[in-house]
């Protein structure tokens, strides 16, 4: 996630610093674009700001209220200025699959799965869900039809910043034969937290019954045909609900109805996806960032690892066999004063390494950050110092994510 200027590896987006403080909200007003809720946003009382392009809502009632209540109610999130993309045709997981280090061909109808766009020197270029689209067609009697799989479909979430440099991206290495629809006349909205499940049961009944984390359905809800998949990025199990724009308001009223719903901003978006360890495109990770040093090997199929077939294999494989200089960690910091993106890590008297997220944690109430260091330094438990207003603020390598994820995987 980015804002304005995306550029690859150059977004400079809010997330990582003092949002509430930082951000002038009259900057570059003429420059910035309307998505399909700026108007609900306004009339609940957002504080508006530039972001990706687009006027987003920072927050509410605060970032730290707002950041409490999604982790013990549920909290809606739009996120409209995220890319959504469709890819189809009977070659699209063949040609997915040259692009991505991830299982294309063997994610099964109705599962997502996350992946990465990889650059031929084995940068990142953006962070992604894929989702298996492929719609089932019913069986029809008097046609002598058998249900059967419609064409092969795949739904991608992509970075806002990065939108355009994607589909850009894709259109020059996907085959002819594949069809890249840009579905730039829909809203996403994201309702997240332990009671997210509750809320959204009790408006569509019976849909979300049988979903566990990263399963996608398409529901009919009236007039409102959506696609539901058991995603987020706040740690929290949540949902990300992908809907024409024209009725997205009506369903943003009829969530925040519920007496566990409230709307929440971009602030509390960022410092949940901190506590959760979740990198965020431009910062955590770029293109000059390779997805071994990320620690984002789960994102590459073991056995795709192994055959390679994908833009980026061979350098990604050169620095598995050789090991990455650095690796992101976690950082636990004493006292009370945040090490923002940028900050310094030293052992001794030696620069090991930079933060490239940080913030004060309201679910812990310490300072946590995310950091690349050198890899001989990253283990669990190394002591280092992070240089914070030119104070070396004790730290310890820690693992993440920092609060645990509470995604509903089932029984």
């Amino acid at each position: 996630m980015g804002c304005c200027c995306a550029r690859r590896g150059r977004t400079h987006a809010f997330e990582g610093r003092d949002l509430s403080e930082e951000i002038d909200t009259d900057e570059h007003i003429e420059e910035t674009g309307t998505l399909p809720l700026d108007d609900w946003h306004r009339r609940k009382g957002a504080r508006m700001v530039p972001f990706a392009g687009y006027h987003m809502p920072i927050q509410y009632e605060g970032i730290v209220a707002e950041h409490n209540w999604t982790r013990e109610q549920a909290g809606l999130f739009d996120v409209s200025h995220m890319g959504q993309l469709l890819v189809s045709g009977e070659k699209a997981a063949e040609e997915l699959e040259k692009l991505l280090p991830g299982a294309i061909a063997s994610l099964k109808p109705g599962r997502t799965r996350y992946s990465l766009l990889m650059a031929e020197d084995g940068g990142i270029l953006d962070d992604l869900m894929v989702t298996n689209a492929t719609p089932w067609i019913e069986a029809d009697e008097e046609a002598g039809i058998e249900g059967h799989w419609g064409e092969p479909a795949y739904y991608l979430v992509v970075n806002g910043a990065m939108k355009w440099d994607d589909i850009a991206h894709l259109r020059e290495h996907l085959d002819d034969d594949v069809t890249l629809t840009h579905m730039d006349e829909h809203a996403l909205l994201a309702l997240q937290g332990p009671n997210a499940a509750t809320a959204l049961n009790r408006v569509m009944r019976n849909v979300i019954d049988d979903m566990i984390f990263m399963d996608s359905v398409t529901h009919d809800f009236g007039e409102w045909p959506l696609r539901i998949t058991r995603s987020g990025y706040t740690g929290e199990d949540g949902f990300e609900i992908s809907i024409p724009a024209e009725f997205a308001a009506s369903l943003a009223d009829r969530l925040c109805a519920e007496i566990e719903v409230r709307p929440i901003g971009l602030g509390a978006r960022d410092s949940l996806r901190l506590e959760a360890g979740l990198p965020l495109y431009g910062h955590d990770i770029t293109e000059e960032t390779d997805p071994v040093s990320a620690d984002l090997l789960f994102a590459l199929t073991k056995k795709r690892r192994e055959e390679g077939g994908w833009m980026g294999h061979e350098a990604v494989a050169k620095v598995l066999a050789d090991g990455p200089a650095q690796k992101r960690i976690g950082l636990d910091i004493e006292g009370r004063m945040p090490a923002r993106e940028g900050a310094l890590v030293y052992s001794g008297a030696k620069q090991v390494g930079r933060v490239t997220s940080g913030g004060f944690s309201p679910t812990l109430e310490r300072p946590i950050a995310m950091a690349y260091i050198d890899t001989n330094l990253a283990e669990e438990g190394t002591e280092l110092e992070v240089e914070v207003r030119k104070k070396r603020l004790p730290a310890k390598v820690t693992s993440m994510p920092f609060v645990p994820h509470r995604y509903h995987r089932g029984n």
